[in-house]
């Protein structure tokens, strides 16, 4: 058994398998996507790539189509986007609340001729939740999950403030945000988990994850934890459009590198054992918090 497939294997992670992960990957962050900024030939490309993954594992849009326009101004411009929505059942009467787990498709294009690949950036988190999609299809959550791809989180989250805007359903339906940005790299090991400063009854179900975890995951980028005001992470992704609502949320993601919006955020720079085993983490956080919602996320 190779060292890449053991962690997937150890979690329950065996659908799809590592080589359609690292598939997802190296197709995403290939320069035939250009950088997938919104907009653009290479996001168009990125998105039927999702659909079709998609379609394959056999889980149902969320609304009537995968893709969900819409619409914002960015600098004084138009702006348009488009989310890929899709969404599975739960299994017990608990479903009446959902869990959204997101991650950003897009990135930054082409700038001075030069393709941002965003491997880690984030191919990562969007090849990840394709890979838990598939393992939620073949063991059912107990909640209702809404899987989203966010488009035009890089110019500033409007992905997911459009779907917050706009909910398919009362927000005080939306129990729980897990938010995938940046997850393949770390010369430490270390993943990290925010959301529980923020939101302190998660922190024990995180803990308990930690306990077993195949990477470091550690906590910080928070509220007390972070070094200074710059160091808190709570509003640099998706997840703020989540927590502007009063809604919960957990940011999986790692610590910047120097590839980070370089042209050099590529895939042959991810260390794809260690990519394994943050997925591997995700999906046991995914689980976990499923399996224990009511006591992380109490009803109102």
């Amino acid at each position: 058994m190779s060292l890449f497939f053991a962690p997937l294997l150890l979690f329950g992670l065996q659908t799809p398998p590592p080589s359609l992960l690292v598939d997802d990957l190296r197709i995403l962050s290939s320069d035939r996507m250009e950088g997938r900024a919104p907009a653009t030939r290479g996001s168009a490309r990125a998105r039927a790539h999702i659909v079709a993954r998609l379609k394959a594992i056999g889980i149902e849009p969320l609304y009537a189509r995968y893709e969900r326009p819409f619409r914002a101004r960015h600098r004084g411009r138009p702006l348009n986007g488009i989310n890929v929505l899709a969404q599975l059942p739960g299994t017990t009467a608990a479903s009446d609340r959902a869990i959204v787990i997101g991650a950003h498709y897009d990135h930054v294009g082409i700038i001075g001729g030069a393709i941002h690949n965003g491997a880690d950036d984030n191919a990562s988190g969007v090849a990840a939740l394709l890979a838990i999609a598939a393992s939620l299809r073949a063991d059912p959550p107990r909640h209702r999950v809404i899987l989203a791809f966010w488009d035009a989180e890089e110019p500033g989250f409007y992905g997911a403030r459009a779907f917050m805007a706009n909910p398919p359903f009362a927000p005080e339906r939306i129990a729980l945000n897990i938010n995938l940005d940046m997850i393949s790299r770390s010369d430490r090991g270390e993943l990290f988990a925010v959301g529980g400063v923020n939101w302190p009854r998660l922190q024990p179900v995180l803990d308990d994850v930690a306990a077993e975890a195949p990477v470091t995951l550690r906590f910080g980028h928070e509220g007390h934890l972070a070094k200074d005001e710059d160091d808190d992470w709570t509003a640099l992704s998706d997840q703020v459009a989540f927590h502007e609502k009063g809604i919960p949320f957990v940011y999986f993601g790692v610590e910047d590198h120097p590839d980070y919006h370089q042209p050099t955020d590529t895939f042959d720079r991810i260390p794809l054992d260690f990519y394994a085993r943050s997925v591997a983490t995700i999906e046991a956080a995914v689980r976990a918090l499923d399996a224990r919602l009511d006591e992380a996320v109490p009803r109102p």
